[in-house]
């Protein structure tokens, strides 16, 4: 068999994940308790020998689906999404405060998530073609460069005191092909690398709280021929995924030991999913202490005592009843995440602002077919995630485009032709409601609090007839009576295209101090005041080379990242003042 075929039959073993033998449900309501409320519970296996035979017992009966050359797209995670946390500082001793600076936009505060750039306030860290650069922000000058081991993209990034975690995508040694970390030093004016970690699989996503860092990845056994007793003879050495972690002591090259996976009561033994914690606080990266799950995931979230991993099965096509699986783990703690209990939904999350843990209990927003959409809300009950309420109905022949929850509030839009913007009250999780709708044309695909009463959304204008959009909407919502929610001001750009930050949050940026917030678009970024009253344009940022790709805020300096270098200009007029290539 050729390294293509076998790569090939690999790749579709991934397509089967999720493949957990599950049995679907017409009933949209309570998922879990008709699935078996402990379908999902984990339990590890007594013996290597007990954990392969139900290994093969699971994926036997699967390998006359195998169609070779097939490949999972579907829910696949670009890369890593991260930024500084809350206290990502702690315990570093610092000459002079920083002044005061953004940091990444993510979902929860407390949790930092990978991304592309990095501040400290002293300095920014970005990646682009290959290469770490390292800007002092006082004197808008490059102090340092690092050539990585590759130039795939995306590369994004944690930052920790003087350590940098870069994520690359790919890499391999001695057969581990996968994601590579690699640990650098930015303590001197010469970056360099303290560490790194390779596995086999894919980067799913990463969290980080203060110095700890929490990575999941999935991967696939590496079984070359699945007739004529390939499965059978294959041992933990084929299906369990490989590391190697390299340093200044050399390099060690492990797999996931047997007594460190764990398994639900039926799973299709063609996905796992590993976890892997890193301490940043520390001169180099440790093994990960790899847990790793018999089951599939492409969607993480995380608030600073828990991790969520969810998996849904619309992958697998029409005639399934859509369905989303998660997991949480307890992440309290510097050690390895401990799984504390699992549960589904109806439907699929759009991403993991979909979620939110309030007050023990989590919500989660999900669509069914395209066509209508719910807010479930699950409690722990020993190791079941339970369902105790539930709101649907929400856009009838639409699906969800954006979700925000603020404290006992969520925020749910819509869309097909026109945007139902829901406004949801939670206060009481056994009985969730509708309290608000407001319907306009266009849609929002990303909520953004701006202050008490007030949201914003990024998005399209569109025609109400026809759904066809027009280009770049940010509008201005007033949610203080959530029985009213009323559309104040909208901005819009026509011709302008989808803003990266549509897709992908950490693109927005919004700095409290001065209402600014800057959209990148395709000829760099527009810059916006908002005000309790309104928003409205207040220049243009354009860089002098590349794809404007972020914003950030240093002092009284605005900040530009584009592919080729950095710009910065004053924060309150938007005039360049440096341009720093790459």
């Amino acid at each position: 068999m050729t390294l293509r075929t076998a790569a090939a039959l690999v790749a579709t073993f991934a397509l089967l994940t999720g493949c957990s033998g599950r049995t679907p449900t017409v009933d949209t309501r309570w998922a879990g308790a008709t699935h078996g409320e402990r379908r999902l519970a984990l339990t590890a296996a007594t013996s290597c020998d007990e954990l392969m035979a139900g290994l093969r017992t699971a994926l036997r009966p699967l390998v006359g689906t195998l169609v070779p050359g097939g490949v999972r797209t579907e829910g696949v995670a670009p890369g890593p999404v991260p930024a500084p946390a809350a206290g990502a500082r702690d315990g570093i001793a610092e000459v002079a405060p920083p002044p005061d600076h953004s940091d990444t936009n993510v979902a929860e505060s407390g949790v930092d998530e990978p991304d592309l750039v990095k501040t400290d306030g002293k300095r920014i860290i970005t990646v682009s073609r290959g290469v770490l650069w390292v800007v002092d922000a006082a004197s808008r000058q490059l102090t340092g460069t690092l050539a990585l081991e590759s130039a795939a993209e995306p590369t994004n990034l944690l930052l920790y005191g003087d350590k940098a975690l870069v994520f690359l995508p790919w890499g391999t040694a001695g057969g581990i092909v996968g994601p590579r970390l690699l640990l650098v030093d930015l303590a001197s004016r010469t970056p360099t690398v303290a560490g790194g970690f390779l596995i086999d699989g894919q980067l799913v996503d990463a969290r980080q709280v203060g110095s700890v860092v929490r990575v999941v990845t999935r991967s696939a056994p590496r079984i070359p021929v699945v007739e004529n007793g390939g499965i059978d003879r294959a041992g933990p050495d084929e299906w369990l995924p490989r590391y190697e972690v390299f340093g200044a002591g050399g390099n060690t090259t492990r797999r996931v030991d047997c007594a460190r996976v764990q398994r639900p009561v039926r799973y299709s033994g063609s996905s796992m999913l590993t976890l892997l914690t890193f301490d940043l606080s520390q001169p180099a990266l440790s093994d990960g202490q790899p847990l790793t799950v018999l089951a599939d995931g492409d969607t993480v979230y995380a608030t600073p005592t828990s991790l969520y991993v969810l998996t849904t099965n619309r992958w697998l096509g029409r005639g399934i009843v859509e369905q989303t699986d998660l997991y949480r783990f307890d992440t309290s703690g510097t050690g390895t995440p401990r799984y504390v209990g699992s549960g589904s939904v109806p439907g699929y999350v759009l991403n993991q602002y979909a979620l939110s843990e309030w007050q023990g209990d989590l919500r989660v927003a999900t669509t069914i077919d395209q066509n209508t959409s719910s807010v479930y809300v699950l409690r722990p009950d020993g190791d079941v995630l339970r369902p105790v309420g539930m709101v649907g109905g929400l856009g009838h022949g639409q699906k969800i485009y954006a979700v925000r929850y603020v404290g006992p509030v969520g925020y749910v839009v819509t869309f097909r032709q026109t945007d139902p913007l829901y406004t949801l009250d939670l206060a009481d999780p056994e009985r969730p409601r509708v309290t608000g709708a407001l319907e306009i044309d266009g849609y929002s695909a990303y909520l953004h609090p701006v202050g008490p009463g007030r949201m914003l959304g990024v998005g399209q204008t569109s025609d109400p007839t026809t759904g066809r959009n027009h280009g770049l909407a940010v509008s201005l919502f007033d949610v203080s009576d959530p029985t009213r929610p009323t559309r104040l001001s909208r901005f819009e750009l026509l011709g302008a295209g989808h803003s990266i930050a549509e897709f992908n949050p950490h693109a927005f940026l919004y700095w409290p101090a001065s209402g600014l917030a800057v959209v990148p678009i395709r000829q760099g970024a527009v810059a916006l005041r908002v005000s309790d009253a309104g928003v409205e344009r207040a220049g243009q940022l354009t860089p002098r080379s590349g794809q404007l790709t972020r914003a950030l805020v240093v002092g009284t300096t605005l900040w530009s990242v584009s592919t080729d270098g950095l710009t910065a200009a004053d924060l309150a007029t938007l005039t360049p003042q440096a341009w720093i290539s790459f």
